[in-house]
């Protein structure tokens, strides 16, 4: 009977997806005897916590001191954008709280549960905790790996090119996987390409063909900031971060940030987009910064589309790592589309 509330509150905290980094999703469900009399989600970054919506979706306060509250994660203890959820949860007497992950962050870590166990509130953890995780693996690994989490993506022939000769930009994933790769933008933080993606394929690395979406921030890496200003990706449509080795400027929406290159160039990029709250992040190309993250076993997902066309020659498809496996397979509409997670 616990689980399918617990299911309930995932399933809205799912709803938040790509609003509310470098917060966590969250969903939360009130219940009195054995009928939901209230529910909530975080609904993006800044606004009110699953609780506080749900509590404030109980239209009979009164029986919220003998209800059962299921929440995703720990409420939290500390004054941040908006005050303590598990204040709120204490001033209502609530009955009982039942948790399925506690809160890795060192501003909460069990001060929340321990706010409530103090008030006398009963308190219940783990239930699906490893769905919990599933669902927030981005702000777990941000949080306890002090990184973000990486997912590289491709789009390569049956013979395996990513690209024409001379790195001359060929469509290859059909319509429909071209659409979800767009819906995978709009799920992360920051989306990246290196230079030569930049310079030949002049992206807009927007989420345009995923309706109402967020955009994610781009990144580019521009070692000498050589890269043409007429490119998409300088066009202050959206945020755009440069990483170069000769400066730190802003101009306008284009934000340069000096970078360390050399053999820890990864290390050193992901240090600096987790001190900028960067949670999550979408690797487009090309093939030479793909295979950098992959030699610096640096990444969490890997996300090909394999199109059933041969190209015979061109640029060829990054390495791919040993440290993997299958988690996901299907057909869109005769592309291949594998997605690995690093073991």
């Amino acid at each position: 009977m616990e689980e399918k509330y617990m299911l309930r509150a995932l399933q809205l905290a799912e709803i938040g997806r790509g609003q509310v980094s470098p917060n966590p999703m969250v969903g939360c469900v009130i219940v009195h005897n054995d009928q939901i009399i209230g529910e909530g989600w975080h609904q993006k970054y800044g606004s009110w916590h699953a609780e506080v919506n749900a509590v404030n979706s109980v239209q009979d306060q009164s029986k919220l001191a003998e209800s059962t509250v299921y929440v995703t994660l720990e409420p939290c203890s500390h004054f941040g954008k908006t005050p303590p959820c598990a204040d709120l949860l204490v001033r209502h007497e609530v009955k009982k709280v039942i948790i399925c992950n506690n809160d890795p962050n060192p501003l909460v870590a069990g001060k929340g549960i321990a706010k409530l166990r103090a008030a006398g509130i009963e308190v219940e953890q783990g239930l699906l905790a490893e769905k919990g995780r599933i669902l927030n693996t981005r702000f777990f690994t941000y949080i306890e790996k002090k990184h973000p989490y990486i997912i590289l993506k491709w789009a390569e022939t049956a013979d395996g090119f990513i690209a024409g000769e001379n790195y001359e930009p060929v469509k290859i994933s059909n319509a429909l996987s071209h659409k979800l790769a767009h819906k995978w933008r709009s799920e992360e933080d920051a989306i990246m390409v290196g230079t030569n993606t930049a310079r030949y394929d002049n992206p807009k690395l927007n989420a345009r063909e995923w309706q109402g979406a967020k955009n994610p921030i781009r990144i580019v890496v521009d070692r000498q900031m050589q890269l043409s200003q007429s490119l998409h990706l300088f066009d202050n449509t959206q945020d755009t971060w440069i990483l170069n080795e000769l400066a730190d400027k802003t101009d306008e929406k284009n934000t340069y940030i000096k970078t360390v290159f050399g053999e820890s160039f990864i290390e050193n990029v992901l240090q600096e987009l987790h001190q900028r709250k960067i949670q999550s992040v979408y690797v487009e190309g090309g093939t030479t910064l793909l295979q950098s993250f992959i030699k610096a076993n640096l990444f969490d997902e890997i996300r090909i589309f394999r199109s059933p066309n041969q190209l015979y020659k061109g640029i060829a498809a990054p390495t791919m790592s040993k440290n993997v496996e299958i988690i996901e397979k299907q057909n869109l509409m005769g592309d291949e589309l594998i997605i690995y997670k690093h073991r």
